[in-house]
């Protein structure tokens, strides 16, 4: 499950990571701990701090562009589909078209 609104600057190796698995996974130490982190909004590409002891509802928002960057993640499903099969882009003409031909119609017997 990865949220990747923001980028989290690891405080052990001072790298850039989307999460902490994320930094489990590349590296061969555990991810220190710290009061203070450093993020980076894949939004504004702005990078800003947010105190952890005393994080709140409010700063669940990027400072620069109100990115909200703490969301629900969700795992993605494995779906099996056509490709090009989007129900949204299935839509019914005929409507129109018998629009378009009741005026040809009415403007044959107007004149």
């Amino acid at each position: 499950i990865i949220n990747n609104q923001v980028s989290v600057r690891s405080p052990c190796c001072k790298r850039w990571f989307d999460c902490p698995e994320c930094h489990a996974e590349q590296t061969d130490h555990t991810l220190r701990k710290t009061a203070e982190m450093v993020f980076a909004c894949k939004k504004c590409k702005k990078v800003f701090r947010k105190d952890l002891e005393t994080f709140d509802e409010s700063d669940e928002y990027c400072p620069n562009c109100d990115n909200h960057f703490i969301i629900d993640a969700k795992t993605p499903q494995m779906a099996i589909g056509v490709e090009g099969d989007d129900p949204r882009l299935n839509r019914d003409y005929r409507e129109k078209q018998k629009q378009f031909i009741e005026q040809d119609l009415m403007s044959d017997r107007l004149g």
